[in-house]
């Protein structure tokens, strides 16, 4: 009887941990596949922190390269999906550091409350990309994690190095930056 392959399918649950067992094992074409199938997402999260095409190249590339380095020590704790974002995260991070001044976070998260988030009307793609990009570079990371990848506070302020009070508020900044503009640039 022939051994079944768990990549055949392409559906097994775990593919990813496969397929990061086989690159460690030195399986390039394993990692190519780990490669295609993130790669959109990953370039994905690190342009909407950089805003700038050729960097998040730059970064999306970095972030494989120490992936394919670090696969040994991957521990299935968490999704591949997270841990790439996780170095993603860490490679813009410090890129950042190297080039710009620190970011000025809103430190204190209890100045702020929860409020309604919605807007009263549809809003164009396109526009809420442009709002996002304009906002200041703290606000848009701690959007970009929880807003948009769905990470919870405690894991955007870990990867952003910050505390998570710092992070919620930041979330609340953001979501009122981004309904404050499109509300004045929408046309009722």
């Amino acid at each position: 009887m022939q051994e079944e392959d768990p990549l055949a399918d392409g559906g097994v649950s775990g593919i990813d941990e496969v397929l990061v067992a086989r690159a460690s094992g030195g399986d390039s074409r394993a990692f190519e596949r780990l490669y295609r199938e993130h790669v959109g997402r990953v370039h994905g999260l690190c342009l909407r922190m950089v805003r700038d095409l050729q960097l998040a190249e730059d970064y999306t590339q970095e972030t494989f390269i120490r992936a394919w380095r670090a696969l040994d020590r991957f521990e299935a704790r968490s999704q591949v999906s997270t841990w790439l974002h996780r170095i993603a995260v860490n490679v813009v991070l410090e890129r950042r550091r190297r080039r710009e001044p620190p970011v000025d976070y809103v430190e204190d998260a209890a100045e702020y409350e929860r409020d309604n988030d919605a807007l009263d009307t549809p809003v164009e793609e396109a526009e809420l990309e442009a709002v996002i990009a304009s906002l200041p570079q703290g606000a848009r990371d701690v959007l970009t994690l929880c807003g948009i990848y769905g990470y919870g506070h405690g894991e955007a302020a870990t990867l952003l190095g910050i505390a998570e009070g710092t992070c919620k508020a930041q979330l609340h900044r953001a979501r009122a930056l981004v309904r404050a503009r499109l509300e004045s640039g929408v046309r009722t």
